[in-house]
């Protein structure tokens, strides 16, 4: 079942299609670009393949290793190797929903908005009940929304919000993104609210920078924040 909407406005614009990416460009490209392979490509895709069917139980077990050295590279900082990992995961299993989250904060850090997105919505619709995944989603819907001001953005970062705090009320990031929400929709008491179930499950998720946005517009009503 898919829970993201597939009722969004898509760009109509007419544009001339893409070049063709070079073989370095295509292995940091999220999806290897998703251009038509080259023979070269194939023959490395089978030699990889091949060399993994020897080392690893399964593919399932080689993708989730790719995908955990990936998360790494992040982790320092090295996009452009996290990515060739995580298309490395992808390669081996299609299914693996790390691999298109993984591509989609790469995407998002490199502010390619666009394909941020797309790859966390490809991520979402195979683990819909994954809820840090659903508020990357929705931090990127935030992003579109601040960048663009089109209400259409921030209405998708609402639903997606309210429908994570619906399946986990622990998750402390998803109350402080629903404050942003709240805040930028004027509800202004619903945005201190989630702020306080957020500060409560954990206190470093709260943005004080925008806790004074909220002081200047409405005084904390649990007078916490002076």
């Amino acid at each position: 079942m898919q829970y993201v909407s597939n009722n969004r406005s898509l760009d109509t614009n007419v544009s001339s299609p893409p070049r063709e990416l070079t073989m370095a460009e295509r292995r940091v490209a999220p999806l290897f670009g998703e251009q038509r392979k080259t023979s070269k490509q194939i023959e490395d895709e089978i030699k990889f393949l091949s060399e993994c069917d020897k080392s690893f139980a399964s593919r399932d077990e080689a993708s989730a290793f790719f995908a955990a050295r990936a998360w790494e590279y992040v982790q320092e900082g090295q996009l452009d190797t996290a990515a060739y990992r995580f298309n490395l995961a992808y390669l081996l299993d299609e299914k693996n929903v790390d691999a298109y989250w993984g591509l989609g904060v790469i995407s998002y850090q490199k502010s390619d908005w666009e394909k941020a997105e797309q790859m966390l919505r490809r991520g979402a619709n195979i683990a819909p009940d994954n809820v840090p995944l659903i508020v990357d989603l929705a931090t990127v819907e935030l992003g579109h929304f601040a960048k663009d001001n089109e209400q259409e953005d921030l209405q998708e970062s609402y639903r997606l919000l309210t429908r994570a705090a619906s399946l986990d009320t622990t998750y402390a990031q998803t109350f402080s993104n629903l404050a942003l929400a709240e805040y930028h929709r004027d509800n202004l008491p619903a945005a201190w609210e989630a702020l306080h179930r957020a500060r409560k499950l954990n206190f470093s998720t709260v943005d004080f920078q925008f806790v004074e946005l909220m002081k200047a517009k409405m005084p904390d009503p649990q007078q916490f924040f002076k």
